[in-house]
Formats: C-alpha cells, structure tokens, sequence
C-alpha cells in the first residue's frame, strides 16, 4: 500500500492502547496470508526476547528486545502472536509464530483469523 489505510492504523493503536489483545487478524503481505492475534508491541517484543534468553545460541539477541517501544505517532506495525503463515491447507509454524509487519506493506485485511487443517 502506498498509503497505509487508516481504518487499519485505528485498529492496531486500539490494540497498542493496550485495550485488548485478542484482536484476530488476517493479512496478506507480500503476497504471503498471515493470520493470527495482534499484541501491543511492548508485550510483543518482551515474549520475544522471553524466547530468545531461553535459547543457548541466541541468548545473546534477547536484550535487544528488552528496550520500550519507540512509538511516535500512529502505530507503523502490526504484532502478531499465535500466528501462522498460511500455505495451501496448511499453518507454518504449527505452533504459532511472532510476527512484525509494516502497515504499509498491507495490501488486504481481515478481521478473524482464517482456518486451516492441522496435519
């Protein structure tokens, strides 16, 4: 998208606000079907660093994570917990992903996650 749309943007400050974090959505980006839960950022980027401090080779990255959001304005990504990268029938990973995508690469949306066969 050239211009992100704005009633996306109002979604996620209300997510960033803090107001709810079981906003599912379904986006495509990049040619690629994403769907999942929106998280704040700060939740977001604390359970990722979480998972990296819990890794022997990638420890190191965690404190990278750790520092507040750097939000001026309206939010620029979406945050996506419990996530998957839809393929055919399938979801990858099968146990959920954390996912940052840029709202202007966008290109549709959905509210609700859409269904997929777990093998």
């Amino acid at each position: 998208m050239s211009k992100p749309d704005e009633l996306l943007v109002d979604v996620a400050a209300l997510v960033e606000s803090g107001h709810s974090n079981q906003m599912s959505l379904t986006v495509v980006a990049g040619g690629a079907v994403l769907t999942g839960r929106l998280a704040p950022e700060a939740v977001w980027r604390q359970r990722v660093s979480e998972v990296l401090a819990d890794s022997d080779t990638l420890g190191d990255f965690s404190a990278v994570f750790t520092g507040p959001p750097n939000q001026e304005g309206p939010p620029r990504y979406l945050h996506f917990h419990v996530a998957r990268i839809l393929q055919g029938p399938v979801g990858i990973p099968e146990t959920g992903g954390m996912y940052r995508v840029a709202i202007e690469d966008v290109s549709a949306w959905s509210m609700g996650d859409v269904s997929y066969f777990d093998h």
